[in-house]
C-alpha cells in the first residue's frame, strides 16, 4: 500500500485530532452532568422524573455515550434547579456574590451536543438570566420536522462566518449570512445547519430563565 503524501496526511491527523478532543469533551460534560445530580442527591430515576427523559438517555449523557441537544441541556439545568453554566463547569464555588466577568478570546468553556460546538462565555458568573455562546454550525441535511426543538425563553444569533439556514416552525427557512442576526421565540420549534463546507460560527445568546421571575 503506498504511503500518504504529506498534504494527504495533513487533514487526516486533523479529522484524528477533532475525533478525540470531540470524544472528550463529551466525556467531560458527562462526568459534570453526573457530579450535578449526585451533588443534587437525585438517583437516575428520580432525575429521569424530573427531566421527563429516560433513564437510559441520562445514563448515556453521564457515561459519554451520546451527545445532550441544547433542550435537553435547558431541562436537566432546570430540573435539577441549577443555572445552566453548572453543567459546563466543575470549579463554581457554593456562593458567588460577583456580577461581572468577561471572557478572553477562545477561553470559554467548550462543550459538544449533538449537532453544535459551543463555547460557553462569561461562565465564571452563576445563574445568569442570559447564555451567551459563541457556536460552530455543522453542515447536515435539509431539518427534518422532527429534527426541531422548542423550549421556553427566546434566543438571538449572529452570523460570525459561513452560511446558516434558520428553520423556525410556521415560517420560510431563511438563510444568513456573516453580519445577518435573527431574534425568534424559542418556544415556537427551530433548528440550524450549516450550508457550506466552509467553517460556520455563530454567535448565540439564550435566555434561560423567565426574566420576569
Amino acid at each position: 500500500m503506498e504511503n500518504l503524501s504529506q498534504d494527504q496526511a495533513e487533514p487526516q491527523l486533523a479529522s484524528d485530532d477533532w475525533e478525540a478532543e470531540r470524544l472528550q469533551l463529551r466525556s467531560d460534560l458527562g462526568n459534570r452532568m453526573k457530579a450535578v445530580r449526585q451533588a443534587c442527591g437525585f438517583t437516575l430515576e428520580v432525575a429521569a422524573q424530573r427531566t421527563g427523559l429516560a433513564v437510559s438517555t441520562i445514563h448515556k449523557i453521564e457515561n459519554g455515550r451520546v451527545s445532550p441537544s441544547y433542550e435537553n441541556l435547558v431541562r436537566i439545568a432546570r430540573a435539577y434547579d441549577i443555572g445552566m453554566e453548572r453543567l459546563f463547569s466543575s470549579d463554581h464555588d457554593a456562593v458567588q456574590t460577583t456580577r461581572m466577568t468577561v471572557t478572553k478570546a477562545g477561553q470559554g468553556r467548550k462543550v459538544r451536543s449533538k449537532n453544535f460546538e459551543y463555547e460557553v462565555l462569561c461562565n465564571a458568573l452563576a445563574e445568569k438570566k442570559i447564555i451567551p455562546l459563541v457556536t460552530r454550525v455543522e453542515k447536515r441535511p435539509p431539518l427534518k420536522p422532527s429534527e426541531l426543538e422548542s423550549h421556553d425563553g427566546e434566543e438571538t444569533l449572529y452570523v460570525l462566518s459561513g452560511r446558516i439556514e434558520l428553520v423556525v416552525e410556521h415560517y420560510k427557512p431563511v438563510v444568513l449570512e456573516p453580519g445577518d442576526c435573527a431574534y425568534f421565540d424559542s418556544t415556537i420549534r427551530h433548528g440550524l445547519r450549516a450550508l457550506d463546507d466552509e467553517e460556520a460560527r455563530i454567535f448565540w445568546a439564550c435566555t434561560y430563565v423567565d426574566v420576569d421571575k
